[in-house]
């Protein structure tokens, strides 16, 4: 059993092919997929997704690409999105530094903090996206740490190796996608290797980053096996142990998703 702990199926790529995708996905062996916010403004996109869904769960946030769209949304607000039953994490929130006509950068730390605030208050796990913005990204997390205890996952990990140790240090989870099967992919393979194995993560991210060998293709949750596999080598594991592994992981990480 593997769980795709990272994707967007509320995306025009899936709406009018679905049952198909989650009917391949439970014959790669993926029998859980949580679908994450980029809006918050969508939300009842998102439960309506997992309502409909038993292998679907959901977050609620504001993806820093977005945080231009939503500049002021409350900390109470994402909260109250979370009484949702199926709403099991917040985010995926964080820095996106690469796009010169992102939202100001002062605008993103303050959005991304106000989702802290949400998952401390919570105690919901907090799903973090970190692009072209390591120094950052770690001095706000260590700041905000210091300010009270939160949980985290460090999604699509594509960062420095600094980064993921200082993750790791505040108990951060660090989750994989598709680019640690990529052939130069090199550095993201011996970030993985040092992560404590009980932090760890897969996930597809999709639409986007398919894994060898569907690089090019609408990337899916069952391709999660793929990058399974992938991290399985790297970690000398056996696939099944890995799968049962990182499903722990998830499981301890969001405690509200049963079944």
């Amino acid at each position: 059993m593997l769980v795709d702990s990272h994707c967007h199926l509320d995306f025009p790529n899936f709406s009018e092919d679905l049952p198909n995708v989650i009917a391949r996905a439970r014959a790669a062996g993926v029998t859980r997929m949580l679908t994450i916010s980029t809006r918050v403004a969508k939300a009842k996109t998102y439960e309506a997704l997992s309502e409909a869904n038993p292998e679907i769960w959901h977050t609620i946030g504001t993806h820093p690409d977005g945080a231009g769209d939503e500049p002021d949304v409350p900390t109470e607000t994402i909260v109250a999105h979370t009484h949702h039953p199926r709403c099991i994490g917040i985010g995926e929130a964080g820095l996106d530094f690469h796009y010169d006509n992102a939202a100001p950068e002062a605008v993103q730390e303050r959005v991304f903090r106000r989702h802290i605030a949400a998952a401390r208050e919570t105690g919901l796990p907090l799903v973090i996206h970190s692009r072209d913005a390591d120094a950052a990204m770690e001095a706000i997390l260590v700041d905000e740490m210091g300010r009270g205890a939160f949980t985290a996952v460090l999604h699509c990990f594509s960062s420095g190796a600094r980064l993921a140790r200082a993750g790791v240090e505040l108990g951060l989870y660090v989750s994989f996608s598709g680019i640690v099967t990529f052939r130069r992919s090199h550095d993201l393979r011996a970030i993985a290797g040092e992560v404590p194995r009980d932090r760890i993560l897969v996930e597809t991210d999709a639409p986007f980053l398919a894994p060898e060998p569907h690089r090019g293709r609408t990337n899916e949750p069952a391709y999660t096996a793929d990058t399974a596999r992938a991290l399985a080598q790297t970690l000398d594991m056996d696939f099944g142990d890995f799968a049962a592994l990182t499903t722990a992981n998830f499981r301890r990480l969001f405690p509200k998703a049963v079944g």
